[in-house]
């Protein structure tokens, strides 16, 4: 048999990637067989097994193909040598909103992961990754936040993890609601404004002082 080449074996794994995403936005992620994906991939079971453990891990590595260029931008927001860290954090929650909007794969990831995945038994390894990926992020907007309060930018007396809570609660509300209804708001358009109120709660909302 030939081997295939570097590109190939990419190729053939973005395919797969890509009918898998068709497919669990269809269908959700639990009534998806690795049998539909091999065959609207039109490759075998084999090829998938040779690029992922399982279909858990199909679904990861699509999230990945969309968190990984946002999560450069996020580590900058929580380094403490960006001397802007509040404007930082601004561009990123707006290019979040934007990105959904815009990116395809972005927009089709959020609508399985938030409407067409089932958080059961099966689903236990994805469950224990999504979990993590938000302590990860709590942790990055709070270090970001204080960043923020250390340069002046918002109260002294803020609850940073409180207020990290309250900004990734607003986002995925946010998010959820224009994928469950994207004509209901203009979620690019606004994403400035929206991002903007939201800031704004941390300076004058009294409820998330220490």
């Amino acid at each position: 048999m030939v081997r295939k080449t570097k590109q190939e074996a990419q190729a053939t794994r973005e395919l797969i990637l890509d009918a898998a995403g068709t497919l669990f936005q269809r269908k959700g992620v639990s009534h998806t067989s690795l049998s539909d994906i091999a065959c609207a991939a039109g490759v075998t079971r084999g090829a998938i097994y040779w690029h992922f453990e399982n279909k858990v891990d199909l679904f990861n590595q699509m999230h990945a193909r969309v968190h990984l260029p946002i999560e450069s931008l996020s580590k900058q927001t929580a380094s403490d040598a960006e001397p802007d860290p509040l404007d930082r954090l601004r561009d990123l929650l707006v290019l979040i909103l934007r990105e959904t909007v815009h990116n395809p794969r972005q927009r089709q990831v959020l609508e399985i992961l938030f409407h067409k995945c089932e958080f059961i038994c099966e689903m236990g390894e994805l469950v224990e990754r999504q979990e993590a990926l938000h302590l990860e992020a709590f942790a990055r907007t709070e270090q970001s936040l204080r960043n923020a309060i250390a340069r002046g930018q918002l109260p002294a007396d803020l609850d940073a993890r409180k207020a990290s809570i309250t900004i990734h609660s607003y986002i995925r509300g946010l998010l959820s609601t224009w994928l469950l209804l994207p004509d209901s708001f203009d979620l690019a358009g606004e994403a400035e404004n929206l991002i903007d109120a939201c800031l704004s709660m941390l300076v004058h909302a009294t409820s998330l002082r220490s």
